[in-house]
């Protein structure tokens, strides 16, 4: 009796050697994309008080978030524009433009310059599209699996970024980090071009058409997921617009950050893998998630009252990333899943879209609100941010993907 013996993880198909290689090509792609966004988050605000301009929390807000505003402009274009002409072709040109504005940020003399760069970085929105691709090269048996993976990067890529950032600022500089986020996806083209298969050939005969876009944005299920990275992202932006000057604040100088982010994402982690391995079952996964939106609450309201407590401080953001990772990890996967078929490219795009748009928002209300009234109004505002997510989870159907 062979069969009895096996157990539910042995009997999982298998992926296969191209899907294992489009995954890791992929997610490492998708990565580097959220490189450009993430590494400076820990130095930018500080960097930007150095340059003219930069005495404005709110300019330095849209120079931190103008980078999503292009991106969640561009994500359904590109998205759409990859259903029909293809995914690779796409990815080339959004690589190209995300490269030139990376140069451009780097040789920036003014803050106006760096909003220009960050301006063209975003204009390379190639991210949903990534998703789609992934989607049309791996089996829906093991497709969780690769985006899961691709989660799983965001999450790491941010956890490299935020402890990188302040060594790479000591050693190149904030415009060195912009040069080699560059060199960087020039790097990234090349492995589209030569490691990535071509996806197999869809039919056009159904042409995508308007309907089709509202018939993704409308759906009640999808609907939810994207108003979820979208608060996740905003919050994210707002946040590292006051936490770096809140640490400074506490006693530790700028260069000494790291010795935060470091043990955070390490603790982060280890709270955040057992969570992530029960959270598409069905018995649990819709408590686990609303669970993890109700831990990002209380990190924000850790935060508004632990701003001079470089221990308080330390134990909100563990909350924080800790719900952060887990989150930004499922949203993917469950995206995909609702989905449909033939408007993978659409709806992936219109996720990614609201992501980007939520860090353009995010930073620049987290920027006018700091200018303006401090920072225990950025941190009421990501509070309530984080609530009515919950509200939105906590009322959901069962359905989507986490029953």
């Amino acid at each position: 009796m062979p069969d009895a013996t096996l157990s539910p993880r042995a009997a999982r198909p298998r992926m296969t050697a191209i899907e294992r290689r489009v995954t890791v090509d992929l997610a490492g792609i998708f990565g580097l994309r959220m490189l450009g966004m993430f590494i400076i988050l820990p130095v930018f605000a500080l960097y930007a008080e150095t340059l003219p301009g930069g005495n404005d929390r709110f300019w330095v807000g849209v120079a931190l978030g103008i980078y999503g505003l292009t991106q969640a402009a561009l994500q359904i274009p590109f998205g759409w524009a990859s259903d029909r002409y293809g995914r690779k072709r796409l990815i080339y040109i959004g690589l190209l433009i995300f490269s030139v504005g990376s140069f451009v940020a780097a040789w920036a003399p003014t803050l106006s310059w760096v909003v220009v760069g960050r301006t063209l970085q975003g204009a390379g929105a190639i991210s949903g599209i990534v998703i789609a691709l992934a989607a049309d090269l791996t089996r829906s048996e093991v497709r969780s699996r690769t985006m899961a993976a691709i989660g799983i990067t965001i999450g790491a890529t941010f956890a490299f970024s935020v402890i990188a950032g302040p060594f790479l600022k000591n050693w190149i500089g904030v415009p060195g980090i912009f040069a080699l986020t560059g060199v960087l996806a020039l790097a990234a083209l090349a492995v589209v071009c030569y490691r990535i298969p071509d996806p197999p050939k869809v039919s056009h005969e159904r042409q995508v058409e308007l309907r089709d876009f509202f018939k993704v944005l409308l759906d009640p299920h999808l609907l939810r997921l994207n108003f979820g990275i979208l608060t996740l992202h905003a919050i994210l932006m707002a946040l590292f617009l006051q936490v770096p000057f809140d640490l400074r604040e506490a006693g530790l100088a700028a260069e000494s950050h790291w010795k935060v982010y470091l043990p955070v994402f390490i603790g982060s982690a280890a709270l955040m893998m057992p969570a992530l391995r029960r959270i598409d079952s069905p018995r649990h996964g819709h408590r686990l998630f609303s669970g993890a939106i109700a831990v990002l609450l209380l990190a924000q309201a850790l935060l508004m009252f632990s701003h001079q407590s470089l221990v308080w401080l330390t134990v909100a953001l563990l909350f924080f990333f800790t719900a952060f990772n887990l989150l930004e990890a499922t949203l993917p996967t469950l995206v995909s899943w609702q989905a449909p078929p033939a408007l993978k490219g659409t709806a992936t795009g219109v996720y990614s879209s609201l992501q980007f748009f939520g860090t353009f928002a995010g930073a620049a209300a987290g920027g006018a609100l700091a200018q303006r009234w401090g920072d225990m109004a950025v941190f009421a505002f990501c509070l309530g941010l984080s609530f009515l997510w919950l509200i939105a989870s906590l009322t959901a159907p069962r359905g989507q993907g986490m029953e």
